[in-house]
């Protein structure tokens, strides 16, 4: 039976949540506090960059099964299910921020009307789903398991592939203590279960630490595979056989062995973060975690030096083409994107910075300044200054080859697929200098140098 649905909040994951269980069959209101956002919404624009969903939300718009609002306790009192899909940003000790959490629960409380499952879908660290209880029985005089009933549902949605793996999931993780909860829940995720998606169901411990478990292996086999990257540069060993050979081992697969200039976005860094932070407040060693937060950052100054070294030694008064600014391709989003490390430095040092994203343009204009959703990616102490630098020196262009325009260097930063296939004989036109660092290995090196281009990538051999 389909179930009226509020979600609070409209972020990366309860935008597209909202409009994939809408597409499911249920009535879904997407709560908002900014009118601005919630306008834009109903009239069929995403507020984020992801592959398929503005047809998703259209559609789902046009059958009035999806609709937006800011009148927060209207949409959980008329609900069936509330989740939880607020904000949940890193604090400066390295634990989750569940402020946002915390007064939404409490608007949940002042709003239960009537029986209800409250789901938690943001990232959370273990025990909060036990403090969202406390909050909507403290503040609503009601009883667990009687007049609500909390469970949490972490999601497992890659930028830039969230649509698609929202409607063709892994696995679904749901962690429920009672069968209300869990009846709620198979009728809404009954779509799922038709095409035979694994459920996994445990209880609100389980479900919180898995979403961290996944997100900090995965962030560990990234750095890892930089680490050896660095490793095999140094030794004049070929990285891409040696990810390609371990891939082959069933143990190991071949995801995300991929080398680059370090990981970034919404996931990973602040989870690996949290994961440290909740082992130091339960007195457990995550030594290997807080080492991969540390190599991460370490990578992206790596990377900074070794484009810098590639040109001379010093770019002060060199212009550098920054191909990509948002942390992956296919998404808008430049949080924790290594490319702000990259051109924090150039700056600093003096280039001029041509800079170019198909999708995240704005997004990292707001970051440089200090403003908007993205703001704070800076070093604080920085900000003032390359603001400023930032306003004399670094150039959006409307294309890569615009970027390109007389540079003395390029870059490549992200791995849209446009660089994948770069003219590299209409950038050697175009530019001044010929160096290329591929910090994504995207491009052949070979022919690379047949273009009269002086080529690095991450890793690898150049071609002799």
């Amino acid at each position: 039976m389909a179930k009226k649905i509020a979600v609070l909040g409209t972020g990366y994951v309860g935008l597209v949540t909202s409009v994939g269980l809408a597409d499911f069959g249920n009535t879904v209101v997407g709560v908002d506090l900014r009118q601005d956002i919630v306008d834009t919404l109903n009239g069929g624009t995403p507020t984020i960059y992801e592959l398929g969903l503005e047809d998703y939300l259209q559609r789902n718009l046009a059958t009035g099964r999806l609709t937006f609002t800011s009148a927060g306790g209207a949409a959980i009192r008329e609900a069936d299910i509330v989740f939880l899909a607020v904000g949940t940003p890193p604090a400066a000790d390295g634990h989750a921020d569940l402020s946002q959490v915390e007064a939404a629960a409490r608007s949940i409380g002042e709003n239960l009307t009537a029986y209800k499952v409250v789901v938690t879908k943001s990232t959370v660290p273990v025990g909060t789903n036990r403090r969202v209880q406390q909050i909507i029985a403290e503040t609503s005089g009601a009883t667990p398991g009687e007049g609500f009933s909390v469970a949490s549902n972490p999601e497992f949605l890659r930028e830039g592939k969230a649509v698609q793996d929202f409607f063709h999931p892994d696995r679904i993780v749901l962690g429920v203590e009672d069968d209300n909860a869990r009846r709620y829940l198979e009728d809404i995720y009954r779509a799922l279960n038709l095409i035979q998606t694994p459920f996994v169901w445990c209880n609100l411990e389980t479900a919180e630490l898995i979403k961290y478990a996944s997100n900090a292996f995965l962030a560990t086999k990234i750095t890892f595979i930089n680490q050896m990257a660095n490793l095999a540069e140094a030794a004049g060993a070929d990285i891409h056989t040696i990810a390609r050979s371990m891939g082959m081992d069933g143990r190991i697969s071949p995801k995300f062995l991929h080398p680059g200039p370090g990981y970034g976005g919404s996931c990973f860094p602040k989870d690996t973060k949290a994961v440290v932070a909740t082992g130091d407040a339960l007195g457990v060693d995550m030594s290997l975690i807080r080492e991969v937060v540390h190599a991460n950052n370490e990578q992206k100054r790596i990377t900074a030096t070794k484009l810098v070294r590639l040109m001379g030694g010093g770019v002060a008064g060199k212009t550098v083409a920054v191909l990509g600014l948002a942390f992956k391709a296919e998404t808008d989003d430049v949080r924790e994107s290594p490319a702000i490390e990259i051109v924090q430095e150039l700056l600093r040092q003096g280039a001029q910075v041509r800079a170019f994203d198909p999708e995240g343009i704005e997004n990292f204009r707001t970051a440089v300044l200090g403003e908007g959703p993205f703001g704070g990616g800076l070093d604080p102490q920085l900000r003032g200054e390359i603001a400023d630098a930032a306003a004399q020196r670094l150039l959006y262009c409307q294309d890569e080859f615009a970027a390109l325009e007389g540079a003395d260097g390029m870059i490549i930063v992200t791995e849209w697929n446009a660089f994948r296939n770069l003219d590299l004989e209409r950038a050697a036109q175009l530019m001044t200098g010929r160096v290329i660092f591929d910090a994504r290995n995207v491009l052949d090196p070979a022919q690379a140098q047949r273009h009269g281009f002086t080529y690095a990538g991450v890793g690898r051999v150049a071609p002799g």
